[in-house]
């Protein structure tokens, strides 16, 4: 969770220098939910985020030098500089993707579910979403998929309360995303999502019943987005001092209010802190010292090139 703080805490500053182009979503007050849910994961495991994702994807252990690189569209980057923020994937530790598109990633993740289940192996798929996405058609054509041919898919709601600028209650109808996937006959739980090891503990035990062949289920996580929906959100939209209050809940804190109890010291948590925040200004800089991808590189991974006139000098 200090990791991934630094990294948004990183990635905030990269925008506000202009070395990002384009929308940054830091997930600053959610990274309970990345950590909890992928701790139990194996490497060759699946999983699918959201526009927010730079979270999962370090939970699920890619590298954060490389993940800089990809914001900062530089050579050595996870997609080569192409994908960016809302797009970052590294599929050597199974990450298949972040998504620009509310709700797209959760008919991916059942289609690589079923692929898994076509070729026989004993690997889950977790496919990570707001609560935004609840209320788009992939929830229901994902879900229904899974349900249908019993596929080894967790579908993580990490319900923030928001959807981008509006209030999700607002503009919800029926109590909420367990009560739509228990009606197409999938198993939920809930747990607090700003506490980890709740997160963990449930996570576990989702994953080991899709292991074993369950079939889907949905974990509905309540957490909070402490800070804008970008970067350069101030969000205003919010009641005057709900964020503010919420810090009091920030998961990292319950954490090492927790360690601390336990005999942990202050000194010990202090350096970790300092440890992740090292790390991430060193990914920082090496990324804006790398180099832009060559022109070359401009139409490879380009489907159908053949049938796209390069131009002139490339």
């Amino acid at each position: 969770m200090l990791r991934i703080r630094a990294f948004e805490t990183a990635a905030i500053r990269a925008a506000d220098e202009k070395l990002v182009l384009g929308a940054i979503h830091p997930s600053v007050g959610q990274e309970a939910v990345a950590a909890g849910v992928c701790a139990p994961l194996r490497r060759d495991d699946l999983l699918l985020s959201t526009h927010r994702g730079h979270g999962h994807t370090l939970a699920k252990g890619a590298d954060a030098a490389a993940m800089m690189r990809e914001l900062f569209g530089r050579d050595g980057g996870n997609c080569g500089g192409k994908g960016g923020s809302m797009h970052i994937a590294d599929f050597s530790v199974g990450m298949l993707g972040a998504n620009g598109v509310v709700g797209a990633n959760i008919n991916i993740a059942a289609g690589a579910a079923h692929g898994v289940k076509l070729r026989g192996g004993d690997q889950v798929v977790v496919c990570i979403f707001g609560d935004g996405a609840m209320n788009r058609g992939p929830f229901l054509e994902g879900l229904n998929w899974a349900a249908s041919f019993k596929l080894p898919v967790l579908f993580v709601c990490e319900d923030n309360g928001w959807a981008a600028t509006t209030s999700t209650r607002a503009v919800t109808g029926g109590p909420g995303p367990a009560a739509r996937a228990e009606a197409l006959g999938i198993a939920t739980a809930a747990v607090d999502g700003n506490d980890v090891l709740a997160v963990e503990e449930a996570a576990q035990a989702l994953v080991e019943s899709l292991r074993s062949g369950g079939g889907p289920r949905l974990l509905h996580a309540r957490t909070y987005r402490l800070l804008g929906h970008t970067s350069v959100d101030k969000a205003a939209y919010r009641p005057a001092g709900q964020a503010e209050a919420r810090w009091a809940d920030d998961p990292i804190r319950r954490a090492t209010d927790l360690l601390l109890g336990a005999g942990v010291a202050q000194n010990v948590l202090d350096a970790d802190a300092a440890a992740a925040t090292a790390e991430m200004t060193a990914a920082f800089e090496d990324a804006k010292a790398a180099p832009w991808p060559p022109v070359s590189a401009a139409y490879d991974d380009v489907q159908d090139i053949g049938a796209v006139a390069a131009p002139a000098g490339l």
